[in-house]
């Protein structure tokens, strides 16, 4: 492995940052949030269509920069340093690749060139609100549960009859990532009835008759969530129904999301810990800043050895997917508890509402919710790793030697 990064790697790095350090500051992202997208679409216009940013791992056949998930986790760790509201993660990391895996040759021809070049935003919808569970992060996805079950509840899927192909989708989804903006919703649903019900993905179109779409409040305004309702909305077949793993190809795509998402974590952690390093190089107590006092010291290393060992980690599972998830837990961790230190030693004013430290708090919060926790992606790993005995679909069994 040879990790140095190449020149291109550095540049993707260096021109976002600089991008949005004039266009992505503490007062844009209050403001992008507040919008009926909940992003700025000026903002998304101008990194799709001067830096590329959801083509970077698309082909370049479909019109993308066929590169790799390690430019796409450079780029997110930089959106993440920012806390920058944008349909990216949703689009791109989650979206794209399964349209990729599962596609037909006509469905990815038509959709990739336009996620490539920003036209076109989409989202994945999961039935039960577990998007960790359905991408198998924290369990294995092959269970019934996340999706909640072929006898009753989820969303169901049945064939219109009408003859062309085409099917229809009964149901709600919760919890869905930009679910209320974007273009095109992936949505998992059972079909076949029970006992034989299997999961396949859907493409439903935002102007889809019987769709309906609620934004939710969410802890974290910078990641808005959408309630989706499905009244026998009309649907397209993501691939076809041919025996394809659809739960197989949403855990290679889990693992390579992980990954990402463990770089924007990242990100997140060394921009609350940046912006705490200067206060307290400001701040000043005792006729001096409160920076050069030893305890300050110690707690801010301590940070500093954190958000690092959990970089290189990222950086690790960019180029091994594998190790994403486990990646995925550090990097929340470590997101985690540098913002509630940020606020910490940030003081009375980091508990206000006008200091953004609050914003990484959120951020930290809110993502262990979605894609975590940090102890079920641990305990996750380990059991797939053998390390407690045996995998069942609820889980390691404990005792089981194997």
């Amino acid at each position: 492995m040879d990790a140095a990064f190449t020149a291109e790697q550095d540049e993707i790095r260096s021109t976002l940052r600089d991008l949005l350090t004039k266009h992505g500051g503490p007062g844009e992202v209050r403001a992008a949030v507040r919008t009926t997208e909940g992003h700025d679409p000026a903002l998304w216009h101008r990194l799709a269509q001067e830096l590329g940013l959801p083509g970077l791992a698309v082909a370049e056949e479909y019109g993308g920069a066929g590169c790799t998930a390690t430019e796409l986790a450079l780029a997110c760790e930089e959106t993440g340093r920012a806390l920058l509201p944008s349909p990216l993660l949703a689009t791109a990391v989650l979206a794209a690749p399964l349209i990729t895996a599962l596609g037909t040759p006509e469905q990815r021809a038509e959709l990739l060139p336009r996620i490539a070049d920003g036209t076109l935003t989409a989202a994945l919808a999961v039935p039960g609100g577990s998007m960790a569970a359905a991408l198998g992060l924290t369990a294995d996805n092959r269970a019934a549960a996340w999706a909640g079950g072929g006898r009753a509840g989820g969303i169901q899927a049945h064939p219109d009859g009408g003859g062309g192909g085409g099917w229809r989708l009964y149901g709600e989804a919760d919890r869905v990532l930009d679910g209320h903006s974007a273009g095109l919703l992936l949505v998992a649903a059972h079909a076949g009835g029970y006992p034989r019900s299997r999961t396949l993905l859907f493409l439903v179109s935002a102007e889809a008759e019987g769709l309906a779409r609620t934004r939710l409040t969410s802890m974290d305004e910078t990641r808005p969530l959408a309630r989706i309702e499905l009244r026998d909305a009309p649907a397209r077949l993501l691939g076809a129904d041919d025996g394809t793993d659809v739960c197989g190809a949403l855990a290679d795509t889990g693992s390579r999301a992980a990954a990402v998402l463990a770089a924007e974590a990242v990100g997140a952690a060394a921009g609350a810990l940046e912006r705490t390093v200067a206060y307290v190089k400001e701040r000043e107590q005792f006729g001096r800043a409160i920076g050069s006092f030893q305890a300050v010291k110690h707690r801010l290393a301590d940070l500093y050895v954190r958000v690092e060992a959990a970089r290189s980690a990222a950086y690790y599972a960019a180029w091994d997917p594998a190790a994403g998830p486990l990646a995925l837990a550090q990097a929340l961790e470590a997101a985690r508890i540098v913002a509630g230190e940020a606020v910490q030693l940030h003081g009375g004013i980091g508990f206000t509402w006008e200091h953004e430290a609050h914003l990484y708090v959120k951020r930290a919060a809110a993502d262990e919710l979605l894609f975590g926790p940090v102890h079920r992606l641990r305990d996750h790993a380990a059991g797939r790793a053998g390390l407690f005995g045996a995998v069942t679909a609820d889980g390691p069994v404990r005792g089981v030697a194997v």
